[in-house]
């Protein structure tokens, strides 16, 4: 089963609709590139999708170790580079309000470091994580 279809709507816009869920995520070209920058644009969504795995495997092994990392907060910044017209950075700053362990910043500082999107991007493309610890 395919994971997604995408569907171009005209004015430099998709319509992206998960398979399994029926969830619709559209997308524009950013106001940067000729677009209208309404929504989400392709590299926007690269830069979340980022921070959003590195969340969602944290919260996997912060599980299995017995914490949680409920609220936790973060902000995502696309740097673009040009020639050729690239994502050129990701800045990526996650906030905990819980208190955690020296073990469990190590645990969560590990794994920031090898989600499934960090590992598939090209090694170029510089990320730059900052987690900070309610303590």
């Amino acid at each position: 089963m395919n994971t997604a279809t995408i569907k171009y709507l005209g004015n430099l816009r998709t319509e992206m609709t998960h398979t399994k869920s029926g969830t619709i995520v559209l997308t524009d070209a950013p106001i940067d590139n000729k677009g209208k920058g309404e929504v989400f644009s392709p590299t926007d969504l690269v830069a979340s999708a980022l921070c959003s795995c590195m969340l969602t495997i944290m919260g996997i092994a912060a599980n299995e170790h017995g914490f949680s990392i409920d609220g936790a907060t973060s902000s995502v910044t696309k740097i673009m580079s040009s020639d050729p017209r690239r994502i050129g950075e990701i800045v990526i700053d996650i906030s905990f309000s819980d208190v955690y362990t020296d073990k469990q910043k190590k645990i969560l500082t590990l794994i920031s470091k090898t989600c499934p999107v960090a590992l598939s991007l090209h090694p170029d493309l510089k990320q730059s994580v900052t987690l900070n610890f309610g303590n």
